[in-house]
């Protein structure tokens, strides 16, 4: 019989303690969070157990599908081909869940094992078979490792994007072998900068092993320095130095991965080892080039028309040395479309990305900008259905969980934006804009103490980016808007005012201090006066569906004035206003 580890949300305990009842009658294992014990370390036991099922079986239903527990539980399922999903309430699974095929729960009585139970049964005894003939017959501990950023040591500090962006490719390369568990990018960048002890990074990233390097760059030759260290003693098990021209990176980094594998005694499959060895593109310069853009969009200054601009330019240099480079026509795609939808601009970002996805098909982010140009054309259902596989395609994408988010809180659906805008916030530890985001989704499904800790979030973020440019306007207007959420009114009136003298024509800043005034601060004519430059630049469907769902306009949605503004930007952009009531902006 299977071990089934059950997923559910707390509002449905009574179906999941009935069913783990009649699961068990039946033969099976079932573990759930009741079987945590008092004084344990509640996460940790979770992802044991939850490692250690044969089925990860999830109950879907209107409170689960807002749970990011129960979404990240259930991605855990699906990756490693372990889901059985059931649905209750006859609700729809969620974005990224839906090819899978759901029992339907919705009517059983909750009484024994009627036809819903038995095709449960059915599902969870061919699952756990399928699993069973591919099981290793003596599985080990996955081996993990953390790479830790790569310290830049060329005498030009402006070519730390090209150090990252290896770090990056190696994290990723590592990361296509079924035999090792990596940390993930954002959590190694934490020791960006810092003085660490291996053996503790080791334990803070709970790793075996650990592996850092140097980068050093001079005009066309290469010096990469790498160590792979053992977590527990702080042996190096491996070390190298390559000095070479800048045209082998491409072999260097091959080098380092299948150095590694072999230091850890991994075998790698066929198709891993094709994995590694592709990198997009075999032109050194083009590849130098993305990395630059890539480094801007990852860690340059979010709502700042400057960056997007940037990013566009030196994308269309990368695809002029190498015209079937995907990654750089899809970053192109995503810069051009921060340049449409919220500067104005005349940017059509749908040529690069289906460029991109003529060239690689399995690339998620460019099918979240196609997805949006569908939105647009009122072609709801194949917009959904992008995303969906987007989703799918790119679970750990910032970008995709981003857009996923962004989607859903157009169309009003604020809980299930939820878990995309919380997974989009862990997968980028710079990332201050879906921060804000929550405060406005945790505000509008009241849940007050979850908005204040997006709040605390927000801030923290907020800050930083602000120590490396005081002038960058979206952080001021995000920051401002979690002083006012924490109490702190006064000064969160001193960034709004210092905010729209810096950076006037910003239009993200615009938006999201016109949001704070009339939502949080009940200035409406403040708010209105801020927002009518933003009307005038408004150009895209999705802008001004995002401001017809959201529910900091709450307050201005009655007003005339704002109505007026509405009307006249509408029938410029060639959209209907939505009827949206509040009370439907908050449903899941």
């Amino acid at each position: 019989m299977a071990r089934v580890f059950l997923s559910y949300a707390r509002e449905d305990v009574d179906t999941a303690r009935k069913l783990a009842g009649v699961l068990v009658e039946a033969g099976q294992t079932v573990w759930w969070d009741r079987h945590v014990h008092g004084g344990a370390n509640f996460s940790a036991e979770i992802d044991r157990e939850l490692k250690n099922a044969q089925i990860v079986m999830v109950l879907w239903s209107n409170s689960s599908i807002a749970s990011a527990w129960v979404q990240d539980e259930a991605a855990e399922g699906r990756d490693s081909g372990r889901l059985v999903p059931a649905i209750l309430d006859s609700v729809k699974p969620p974005l990224g869940f839906r090819q899978l095929q759901c029992v339907d729960l919705s009517a059983w009585d909750m009484i024994g094992r009627t036809e819903p139970i038995e095709d449960l049964l059915a599902a969870i005894s061919k699952m756990a078979g399928d699993a069973e003939a591919t099981e290793p017959a003596a599985a080990s501990t996955p081996i993990s490792i953390c790479v830790l950023p790569f310290v830049n040591l060329s005498d030009d500090s402006e070519q730390e994007y090209f150090s990252d962006g290896i770090t990056e490719d190696i994290i990723t390369d590592l990361s296509k072998l079924s035999a090792l568990s990596v940390v993930a990018r954002n959590s190694a960048f934490t020791f960006k900068g810092k003085v660490i002890d291996v053996k503790e990074v080791a334990r803070t990233m709970d790793v075996s092993h650990v592996l850092e390097g140097s980068v050093r760059k001079a005009g066309s030759r290469l010096r990469i320095s790498a160590q792979l260290i053992a977590g527990d003693t702080g042996r190096h098990l491996w070390a190298e130095r390559y000095d070479r021209d800048l045209t082998d990176i491409f072999e260097i980094q091959d080098e380092i991965s299948h150095a590694i594998a072999e230091a850890l005694q991994l075998k790698l499959l066929p198709e891993e080892r094709k994995a590694i060895e592709d990198r997009g593109t075999s032109n050194v310069d083009a590849y130098r080039l993305y990395l630059m853009a890539r480094k801007h969009w990852v860690g340059g200054l979010t709502g700042d028309v400057r960056r997007d601009e940037a990013i566009v330019r030196i994308c269309q240099q990368a695809v002029t040395l190498d015209p079937g480079y995907a990654q750089a026509w899809a970053l192109m795609a995503l810069g051009q479309t921060e340049l449409r939808a919220w500067h104005g601009k005349d940017a059509d970002a749908l040529g690069a990305a289906e460029r991109a996805l003529s060239i690689n098909p399995d690339l998620p982010e460019p099918l979240c900008v196609k997805a949006l140009y569908l939105e647009e054309e009122g072609r709801l259902a194949e917009a959904n259905s992008l995303i969906d596989t987007a989703v799918r395609l790119g679970s750990d994408s910032w970008e995709v969980n981003r857009e996923a988010a962004r989607m859903l809180f157009r169309q009003g659906r604020i809980a299930e934006a939820i878990p995309y805008f919380e997974r989009a916030v862990k997968l980028s530890n710079t990332d201050f804009h879906n921060p804000v985001m929550l405060i406005t989704c945790y505000t509008a499904i009241g849940d007050t103490e979850a908005a204040k800790r997006a709040a605390r979030l927000t801030l923290e973020r907020s800050e930083r980016a602000l120590a490396q440019d005081p002038t960058n306007g979206p952080a001021i207007a995000n920051g401002a808007s979690a002083l006012a959420l924490l109490g702190e009114v006064d000064r969160a009136r001193e960034w709004i005012e210092r905010g729209l003298l810096l950076d006037p024509d910003n239009q993200y800043l615009r938006y999201n201090v016109a949001c704070l005034l009339s939502a949080q601060l009940g200035d409406d004519e403040a708010a209105m006066d801020v927002l009518e430059p933003f009307f005038d630049q408004v150009k895209t469907a999705s802008q001004l569906k995002h401001v017809e769902a959201d529910p900091d306009m709450n307050r201005l949605r009655v007003k005339p004035r704002f109505q007026t503004m509405l009307a006249a930007t509408s029938e410029r952009v060639g959209l209907q206003p939505a009827q949206i009531q509040p009370s439907e902006m908050v449903q899941s």
